[in-house]
């Protein structure tokens, strides 16, 4: 049985001013992936980051449940530990902090959030090698500092294993095909599905058809001005591919 994960009403949000986010709606529920599209500019990442809880974010109108709940109030951290992730577009690195502490004071912040025990450093390793061997990553991955002297590719394969060891009810994807090879995308892509189930929702926020390709969505959005102004299913890919935003007005979709 499905449950609504996520529902946006009537968001509007603002930074330095500047409204970014106008009157946005959009409902999520368990099982579904949706892919978000459109032109620079139009939002895309800005509502990645208002629902993530950004600090930089002012939400001036409407609202966002997350299983029911407002979280508007929440910060950053509250909304990780109650299953949101988010996967950035650049990967900060973080030098001197290796990956593995990195990643157990992640599961394990989120552990105590739910009143469950931590982990120690053993128990810990076998939890993650056997997310490690489904995006193909060598134990080496732990002991390097964050991100420090990855590659793009294992940069986004990174971040897919944050989503993957966090188990998060709700993964936002912010371009995550970004300068991906073909390779690294196949596995990227490999790892998202393998990660979607009935009970968790994901959002993948993308400009190309590529990644669709291979992680097929079951709705597609098209963000103009801050707003959805359509939604479609694959087709919707296939019509963006051949003949760009600028077919897809608020005019002619009403």
């Amino acid at each position: 049985m499905t449950q609504e994960i996520l529902r946006i009403c009537q968001l509007s949000a603002k930074i330095n001013d500047i409204s970014i986010l106008k009157k946005l709606d959009l409902t999520i529920k368990s099982g579904e992936i949706h892919a978000i599209m459109g032109p620079n500019g139009s939002g895309k990442s800005t509502l990645s980051k208002v629902i993530a809880g950004h600090p930089s974010y002012q939400i001036t109108h409407g609202s966002i449940l997350f299983n029911g709940k407002s979280i508007a109030k929440d910060s950053p951290e509250d909304r990780a530990c109650k299953g949101i992730f988010l996967a950035f577009q650049y990967p900060i690195e973080i030098s001197g902090v290796s990956n593995i502490d990195f990643l157990q004071m992640a599961l394990n912040s989120q552990r105590r959030f739910k009143n469950l025990e931590e982990l120690n450093p053993l128990e810990f390793f076998k939890v993650v090698s056997q997310k490690l061997s489904l995006l193909h990553m060598d134990q080496s991955f732990l002991y390097r500092d964050v991100n420090g002297g990855f590659s793009g590719g294992e940069k986004k394969r990174n971040e897919i294993l944050q989503m993957a060891l966090l188990d998060s009810k709700l993964s936002i994807l912010d371009e995550t095909d970004s300068g991906l090879d073909i390779d690294s995308l196949k596995i990227i892509a490999d790892g998202i599905n393998s990660l979607s189930n009935k009970d968790n929702a994901i959002i993948m926020i993308t400009h190309y058809q590529r990644l669709l390709e291979y992680v097929v969505p079951d709705f597609i959005h098209v963000m103009q001005d801050g707003k959805i102004v359509t939604t479609g299913g694959y087709e919707l890919a296939q019509h963006l591919e051949q003949h760009g935003y600028k077919s897809i007005s608020n005019s002619t979709l009403g």
